[in-house]
């Protein structure tokens, strides 16, 4: 028995619709293409047959959800149809061929079920944005990042934040760096990163001359800057404008010109104390009574600073004359700051005071915030020949150690060095080292502030940078100081 001609033709629409299931185009592109191929299927008399015609009622359906299932089949009748390679097959092919190529083309350029997103350009701003992450993401010391997704806070920041201008851009930088809750990993505008990179080769600076951080004592407000706690001075420049004024290390910084600091980053009370030569600034300050305890509010002292030009000179040293009944000659050198010039005026203090016959030295590290970390290297090789200077450990543990390289000028001689609350970061270092090579004593009316974190500066290319924690110090003992400090011998 022949197969009737509409049987057959059927049948080949059966196979049609199974090869395109079995495909993996994306089901909404293999419905459209199934109703056009049953639009296109030529009957006998050539023309187009309608759906209804060719398939049963469940097929239809079936191939409106995108697929034609297993029970929606096309009955054959009582006849084998003709061959899948016959004429009538190669033709619904093409047809098939066709009409999915058109459906994928309309997919493609913008059709209503498969339109994709539009793309989203990267603007320079955002490279700005990603430069900054970078930075972070490569060098911060705590590779968790205080509980942040780091590459998924990238990936929505740069989605969702505007930055149509550069202030956007660097208002994006903070905020993320806000998520790390750490003071001491900040952004510098281009202005202030030159300022910062020229103080520290320069020997005069305009403002107030005060070291700031935070003391670690939360007030109430958790959400604020720092975490909530107080701004303190670690130490007034020596010879500034504060100092002379009366600030002290460890002064707690209440409010500057009547606005409290309470919530307020150290950068912005930094730019508070900003302004020109010979204007003034008042500061309320909190001490310390003679209890230990801080004054109240009500009872804070109030100074007044005026701003001017100091000169920064980061060593001074004299050859002090034998006390009454002894013989001993001593070079006392006052160590201020660690900035590029620190570690040779240190050098050359010594040498003079060698020549000059000192039999012992006193380095008097009071008031001394810190400063550039290699300094303190160069200057502990200077008393020191041999053993451990400092651990650098990050959260994966010790990463770097330095030691003295066997070429002091003065390994042998007495050494003091006095210390004070404002005695930190890579004062701590140099006097850590002394201290647990047993090269030194350490001298001093408290303990020392307890700053043992590292930060580099990393430049972006537009002038900005950002300065990034990268590792805490470890004295020679494996002794972390960061928020301790050094206890002195005596």
């Amino acid at each position: 028995r022949r197969a009737h001609p509409r049987h057959a033709h059927q049948r080949q629409c059966q196979l049609l619709c199974e090869q395109l299931k079995a495909t993996t185009i994306i089901p909404s592109v293999a419905m459209m293409a199934h109703r056009s191929a049953v639009l296109l299927a030529p009957t006998q008399s050539g023309r187009s047959a309608p759906p209804c015609q060719l398939l049963p009622r469940r097929a239809v359906a079936a191939s409106r959800c995108g697929h034609v299932s297993p029970q929606a089949t096309v009955s054959t009748g009582d006849g084998e149809g003709t061959a899948a390679g016959g004429p009538m097959m190669r033709r619904v092919r093409r047809g098939v061929a066709a009409a999915v190529a058109v459906a994928i083309s309309a997919a493609v350029v913008g059709g209503p079920m498969l339109q994709p997103p539009p793309a989203q350009a990267i603007t320079g701003n955002n490279l700005l944005f990603l430069e900054a992450w970078r930075a972070v993401d490569k060098a911060y010391v705590d590779k968790t990042f205080n509980g942040v997704t780091w590459f998924k806070y990238r990936e929505e920041t740069v989605k969702k934040v505007p930055m149509d201008s550069t202030e956007d851009t660097y208002a994006a930088i903070r905020t993320m760096l806000t998520k790390l809750d750490d003071p001491f990993t900040r952004f510098l505008e281009p202005e202030k990163y030159a300022s910062l990179s020229e103080s520290t080769m320069s020997a005069n600076i305009t403002g107030v001359g005060i070291e700031m951080a935070y003391d670690g004592n939360k007030v109430k407000d958790k959400t604020a800057a720092g975490g909530g706690e107080q701004v303190v001075v670690v130490a007034p420049t020596p010879g500034g404008p504060a100092e002379e004024a009366g600030v002290r290390p460890a002064d707690n910084i209440v409010a500057v010109d009547g606005r409290p600091t309470q919530g307020l980053s150290l950068y912005e009370v930094a730019e508070a104390l900003q302004g020109p030569a010979g204007s003034k600034v008042e500061l309320t300050l909190a001490r310390e009574g003679a209890d230990g305890g801080k004054q109240s509010e009500a009872e804070a002292l109030t100074v007044t600073v005026t701003r001017r030009k100091y000169a920064l000179v980061p060593v001074q040293s004299k050859l002090c004359a034998p006390a009454a009944g002894t013989e001993q000659k001593v070079e006392y050198i006052r160590l201020t700051t660690f900035n590029q010039l620190s570690a040779a005026k240190v050098k050359q203090a010594v040498r003079d005071g060698v020549s000059a016959g000192a039999d012992a030295f006193v380095l008097d590290l009071r008031s001394n915030s810190g400063g550039l970390f290699p300094g303190a290297l160069e200057i502990a090789k200077v008393f020191l020949n041999k053993g451990t200077i400092v651990y650098i450990a990050d959260s994966a543990g010790v990463r770097d150690v330095f030691e003295a390289d066997n070429t002091a000028l003065a390994p042998q001689a007495p050494l003091t060095l006095l210390v004070n609350k404002g005695t930190a970061s890579a004062s701590e270092v140099l006097a850590g080292a002394l201290r647990d090579n047993n090269r030194a004593r350490v001298l001093g009316d408290t303990v020392t502030f307890g700053k043992g974190l590292i930060q580099t500066l990393v430049p972006l290319s537009d002038g900005s940078a950002v300065s990034v924690t990268v590792a805490r110090y470890q004295t020679p003992s494996g002794a972390d100081i960061n928020k301790v400090g050094i206890a002195p011998d005596a």
